[in-house]
């Protein structure tokens, strides 16, 4: 009887884990059990959470007296909402084989309550349904990612069978440093052993194979990195020289362009439109400001005016006359 009563307590702390809202007078139908007997379990758990405190938090059984039922209520778990704005944010970035994303996001619906979860399956099962994933040369994208945490945190040389753009493979010996995420790829940043001290980045999803090696290294040999600045001054994650580059921008929304480039500033206006600033890494800025045809005038520097100028005359010359 103790055993049938402790699984009991057990299973009905699970289904409140959950999301179940439950009934008295049902647990004691499932159960063939007295009300009085859930009323006691459901005390139970009530005292455990209050005298544990330091453990589950502010986690309570608390009850809803328009549908007389108990929930399990946890402020460290994620809402319904946020998992709703979670798994769309998963499914838009397309950073992940269709397998891996329907396994996550079923994973994170079952965190809802029971009727939540079917309005979510209903909500996103289209969007699964026309899910296109990108191409992927590693076998799972989560476990190669978790693979570079650890050797980032352990600040341990690997080498990496690596895909390149031009699909040849080739093999690089590195001092992993950092991870991000951008633009639906995720990116190792990393030295490689026998370069001079610049950064390069190795998009994640294109790492077929990864071997750690015994030696270890230190900030000495792979500089502190500073992600948040460089995700404010990287477009595409295309490597290059930091430049600040100025152009007239007479677009429908300013305010687009200065949510693209998150180190942007309007610095003053033109006819039909304003001057804006950003301090860039790369040519992912060029691949954007060509993207936006007449709406953009590059200003400076002269070196990227120049760049930029040849970039249009290549794209007209393919025109012909």
């Amino acid at each position: 009887m103790k055993s049938d009563k402790r699984e009991r307590i057990l299973e009905i702390f699970f289904r409140g884990l959950r999301g179940e809202e439950l009934s008295v007078s049902g647990l004691a139908n499932e159960y063939n059990v007295s009300q009085k007997s859930i009323s006691r379990d459901i005390n139970d758990i009530k005292a455990f959470l209050s005298n544990h405190r330091e453990l589950v938090g502010n986690a309570e059984f608390e009850y809803l007296n328009a549908s007389r039922r108990y929930r399990l209520k946890i402020d460290e778990f994620l809402t319904s909402q946020e998992l709703l704005a979670l798994i769309e944010v998963i499914i838009g970035t397309r950073a992940f084989p269709k397998n891996e994303l329907v396994t996550m996001t079923d994973k994170l619906r079952r965190f809802t309550t029971v009727n939540d979860r079917g309005r979510l399956k209903k909500l996103i099962n289209n969007e699964l349904c026309q899910y296109v994933e990108l191409g992927h040369d590693c076998e799972n994208v989560c476990e190669t990612l978790w693979q570079l945490a650890n050797v980032i945190g352990e600040k341990i040389e690997i080498s990496i069978e690596y895909h390149r753009a031009d699909r040849t493979s080739k093999t690089y010996r590195l001092r992993p440093v950092s991870l991000m995420f951008a633009d639906s790829y995720f990116y190792m940043i990393a030295f490689e052993t026998n370069d001079e001290a610049i950064p390069k980045y190795f998009r994640v999803d294109r790492v077929s194979a990864i071997t750690r090696h015994h030696e270890r290294f230190t900030s000495k040999d792979a500089p502190d990195f500073d992600e948040g600045l460089l995700r404010r001054r990287s477009l595409f994650m295309w490597p290059g020289k930091l430049r600040t580059i100025r152009f007239e921008y007479t677009g429908i929304s300013y305010q687009a362009a200065l949510d693209k480039l998150p180190t942007a500033k309007i610095v003053d206006k033109c006819p039909g439109g304003y001057i804006i600033e950003a301090e860039v890494y790369g040519d992912g800025i060029m691949m954007w400001l060509l993207s936006q045809g007449e709406w953009v005038r590059v200003i400076s520097p002269p070196d990227f005016v120049e760049e930029y100028k040849r970039k249009l005359k290549a794209m007209l010359k393919k025109y012909g006359d």
